[in-house]
Parts: structure tokens; C-alpha cells; sequence
């Protein structure tokens, strides 16, 4: 739905063998963390390991497998969430392809197939802490 703007442009960073960005949700409505179904981190064609991915949102980190039960953090259109993975960066002051995906479940829109999911993406190019 608002998925040109769901990476937050200059917000790459890296720490060791981190590398994390900021991403917007793609929708207009705030969401419960338990609507989060998952999301993957790809820098320059290389996508983090699925198990090393973390999603930070109000201060909070969390695996995937644990926001699957989280209803009490909520995750609202004005607020960005971090996804970080293990992709370390060879040369930080390079320019990177970034690209984000990301699954949601939309829990109040319900279909012939059940609750509305959604797939977003977006891919930008930044330079480390830009």
C-alpha cells in the first residue's frame, strides 16, 4: 500500500556483524506485533540468515517466532521498527542495494480465504550511517 516509503532512506548501520534499517509499516493502521508474520533483510543481493533476523519496535527486540504471540506492542504509522540480520559489510563507505520484505496480517479485513495478508517490499540504495 506504502511501500516506496517503507524503508527509511539514510538508516543503514552495522555493528560487527549486524546490519540493521529502519523500516515504516506499509499500511495505514497501527498493528499488533502478532500481525508482523515475518520479513527478510537483503543488502547487495545477499539475504541475512532467516534465524539471526531481530525486529525492534518501542524499544523491544524480538525474534519472528515470538512476535507470532505479541499483542501488547503495537506498531503505529509514525513509528519506525529496526530490522536487523548477520550480514556483515565489507566496505561500509560503498553505496548498498537494500531491500526489505515484508509479511502482514491485517487482523479487522477478513476474505473469502480468511484474514487479509499482505506482501510488501522496497528496495533502496544508501550508504552506512548516511
Amino acid at each position: 500500500m506504502i511501500a516506496d516509503r517503507m524503508i527509511e532512506q539514510g538508516t543503514l548501520t552495522t555493528e560487527g556483524d549486524r546490519t540493521a534499517v529502519e523500516v515504516r509499516i506499509p499500511w495505514y493502521r497501527a498493528l499488533p506485533g502478532s500481525c508482523i508474520a515475518g520479513a527478510s533483510l537483503t543488502i547487495d543481493g545477499v539475504a541475512a540468515p532467516k534465524e539471526s533476523l531481530r525486529w525492534t519496535m518501542n524499544e523491544r527486540t524480538f525474534s519472528f517466532d515470538e512476535l507470532v504471540e505479541e499483542t501488547g506492542e503495537w506498531w503505529y504509522p509514525l513509528d519506525s521498527a529496526v530490522l536487523s540480520g548477520e550480514l556483515p559489510l565489507a566496505d561500509k563507505a560503498a553505496e548498498h542495494e537494500v531491500r526489505v520484505d515484508l509479511k502482514l496480517y491485517i487482523p479487522y479485513i477478513i476474505t473469502d480465504h480468511g484474514v487479509l495478508h499482505i506482501e510488501e517490499n522496497c528496495t533502496k540504495t544508501m550508504k552506512v550511517g548516511q
